[in-house]
């Protein structure tokens, strides 16, 4: 019966289709993570993201190895404590803003090929001014084991809000470099503290006297606020924080898409 055959093959068609759909969609979605990970904007939605090293806008120049998305990642603990320094700051007219988070050991290992491969383009000297990038590592201002991969240490920044419009950067542009001022530097939305983000310069030091009473005040701002859920900073870079505890593993699992 050709009526009950078309039917038929109608049907099967239609089940492959749909099968093959799920099979995709499962394909898609973001892997689970490792325990007690958890996506911050699962934790506090609030909190602005501008994870730099998903995109060029960074001192390698390009989008490290692992960063599939720009997500802030971190342990529960890590979470709950940023939401706390949230909360602290939003009715001063603030906000954290996120530059990164958990970092794959793939990229710390992407960091640490393209410091030893010996080329120096004028874009990357935008970061590193006075020095060599090779010595980057020596003098401490990259690890070749990250905190960061354990989950437990950020990189951060205030912001005033609402939330300034800033330019989208732009690769081919001719910024000044990170310990120029900020209006000639590459666009942020942050507040002025004095060097930009990444900046491997003693002016980037958390307790740098080469910046203004204005830009001391907003690192000031910044250290006492995470202070005060636990965090301790790095004092060659006044971004840099970590929550002391336990959980020393480090991890390499990307860093995937919000499911």
């Amino acid at each position: 019966m050709p009526g009950w055959n078309m039917r038929s093959t109608t049907a099967v068609r239609s089940l492959v289709l749909v099968l093959l759909g799920l099979a995709t969609t499962g394909t898609a979605r973001s892997a689970p993570l490792p325990a007690d990970f958890v996506y911050l904007r699962d934790i506090d939605p609030t909190i602005i993201q501008d994870m730099r090293y998903a995109t060029a806008n960074n001192f390698v120049g390009h989008r490290l190895n692992g960063y599939e998305a720009g997500e802030c990642i971190v342990t529960r603990r890590v979470g709950n404590a940023l939401a706390g320094v949230q909360r602290d700051l939003v009715p001063r007219g603030l906000s954290l803003k996120m530059y990164d988070c958990y970092r794959p050991q793939r990229a710390v290992d992407d960091m640490y090929a393209w410091a030893q491969d010996g080329h120096e383009v004028k874009a990357q000297k935008l970061y590193n001014p006075k020095m060599s990038k090779k010595d980057l590592f020596r003098l401490g201002y990259i690890a070749r084991h990250s905190g960061h991969s354990t989950g437990k240490a950020v990189d951060l920044t205030i912001v005033p809000l609402p939330e300034p419009k800033v330019p989208p950067f732009d690769p081919k542009a001719d910024y000044g470099d990170c310990t120029q001022d900020a209006s000639v530097r590459a666009p942020d939305s942050s507040v002025d503290m004095g060097a930009g983000y990444d900046c491997s310069d003693e002016k980037a030091h958390t307790a740098s006297k080469a910046i203004t009473p204005d830009q001391r005040k907003w690192r000031d701002t910044l250290v006492s606020a995470m202070g005060k859920q636990g965090f301790v900073n790095y004092d060659m870079e006044w971004w840099h924080f970590s929550l002391p505890g336990e959980g020393n593993t480090a991890y390499d699992f990307p860093v995937a898409r919000h499911p």
